[in-house]
């Protein structure tokens, strides 16, 4: 394997990873066409068909299978390499840490730039969508999840707790009325939720646990387009409380009926104890238990 040509091992690795070329594609942070010439390229080099086609995917052939194991240590010495220290003596190369939507743009984004700053040569990826990246397939260094993984090459451990509740615009109250019990969220009221059959998570699954029987009727796979709605009076809507409590124009409903949830903080068992990983786990364990209080309000 030439040095040069490492860019198509990334590739190919990338692919394999994911399962899909064009999700390896856009982790890469690079355009599908790109990530097939590199692949075939590479096949061409190798003289190999490293995978073959099918309707799920890209799925291995037995010279990718080999070839695999290879590129697999190739890149685990790769990241080993200038761990410690870059120009400046910090910590270098790229952390990527996965995170849902509501954690991900209303939790860590004002806390990052102290971390940042700390590690000035270190890339910082904060990939804050609706599902995860997997740490089991290298597309994340790290992941925080809302259960904990069941199978895997992964190290796992709960990072927090953390609580929802109910909440409705003060317009949209003073139009419906304030339900001074659950069962009242079945009578007159629009409910805010998610759309089922596009959970990412059975975690998401919220109003059942207010009362049995409930469903929103206006749905979004995004928690961030909920509270939109939900602030706009659109209806109620379960959101998390560091959410809910950081917009004054909310107001709990039924606020003694919390929901729980748990954040798990997930790294690959290769790689949980590079440098700017550890880094990583470090920061997410402080700025949770920092923020606590935001995480779980007092009931």
């Amino acid at each position: 394997m030439q040095v040069t040509d490492w860019s198509d091992y990334q590739a190919f690795l990338a692919i394999a990873r994911a399962g899909q070329l064009a999700r390896a594609a856009q982790v890469m942070g690079v355009d599908a066409t790109t990530m097939g010439r590199r692949l075939r390229r590479l096949e061409a080099r190798l003289g190999a068909t490293l995978f073959e086609q099918t309707r799920e995917g890209q799925v291995l052939t037995e010279a990718g299978e080999a070839l695999l194991a290879r590129v697999e240590a190739m890149a685990q010495a790769a990241a080993g390499i200038g761990e410690g220290a870059g120009a400046s003596g910090g910590l270098s190369g790229t952390l990527r840490i996965s995170v849902s939507e509501g954690f991900g743009t209303w939790f860590l984004p004002p806390l990052l730039p102290d971390f940042a700053r700390a590690h000035p040569v270190l890339t910082i990826d904060l990939v804050a969508s609706s599902g995860f990246l997997s740490p089991s397939k290298r597309e994340a260094d790290i992941a925080v999840t809302l259960s904990r993984p069941k199978a895997g090459p992964v190290i796992a451990r709960k990072l927090s707790d953390y609580a929802l509740r109910l909440y409705a615009s003060r317009p949209y109250l003073a139009d419906a009325g304030m339900p001074a019990r659950a069962a009242e969220l079945a009578q007159g009221h629009r409910l805010v939720g998610y759309i089922p059959d596009l959970l990412y998570a059975p975690e998401l699954r919220y109003l059942d646990e207010l009362h049995p029987g409930l469903a929103a009727t206006l749905r979004s796979s995004s928690i961030n387009a909920q509270h939109r709605l939900v602030a706009a009076g659109a209806g109620m809507g379960v959101l998390p409380c560091f959410i809910g409590d950081a917009d004054p124009a909310l107001v709990p409903v039924l606020p003694e009926r919390r929901i729980l949830r748990s954040f798990w903080i997930v790294t690959h068992k290769d790689t949980h104890n590079l440098a700017r990983v550890r880094a990583g786990k470090a920061w997410l364990a402080e700025v949770v238990q920092h923020g606590r209080e935001r995480l779980l309000p007092s009931a």
